[in-house]
């Protein structure tokens, strides 16, 4: 289906039905339902930083600190970047330093909680795992038990924001 690039992995059972939800009009209803707080208070960058730092202790103790996380209004779902994990070395003097950034799309200001958690987990599991292996993947689910249909969600309400809800 040329129209749900979001859910193009996915079998076409699951396709059609997400499709005639947005067909009828009932797709934001059946979202609303199972999301149904809108707003959360991870707002600023500041907050940002935080929550992504609270959710770095409790699970990945032993990474190294991230130097940097923001929202990055430049980050564009259209071309499938909602996050970005960036770890940069320098040499400088006879010191290796190295950084950690993590960045978010700023369309999860506006996106449940939920979402949020799921990307930064992901992005989070990129500090330890760097492929999308089947490692990656369980210590996504370590971090967000629901990891996976939380990811199925969040690509069905990028379809319906696409779609102008």
């Amino acid at each position: 289906m040329a129209s749900l690039p979001y859910l193009a992995g996915y079998s076409a059972e699951l396709q059609q039905r997400v499709q005639a939800l947005l067909d009828t009009g009932r797709l934001g209803d059946w979202l609303a339902q199972r999301y149904p707080e809108s707003a959360h208070p991870v707002q600023t960058d500041r907050a940002l930083y935080d929550y992504v730092e609270a959710l770095r202790q409790r699970y990945l103790r032993n990474t190294s600190p991230l130097s940097k996380v923001l929202y990055d209004n430049r980050l564009d779902p259209v071309q499938h970047t909602l996050g970005t994990n960036t770890f940069v070395a320098r040499v400088q003097g006879g010191k290796l330093k190295s950084k950690n950034e993590i960045r978010v799309a700023s369309l999860f200001r506006d996106a449940p909680e939920d979402f949020l958690r799921m990307l930064v987990v992901h992005e989070l599991a990129h500090l330890k795992e760097k492929d999308h292996n089947k490692a990656f993947y369980q210590l996504c689910c370590h971090m967000e038990p629901d990891y996976h249909q939380r990811e199925f969600d969040l690509r069905v309400w990028l379809t319906w924001q696409r779609q102008g809800g």
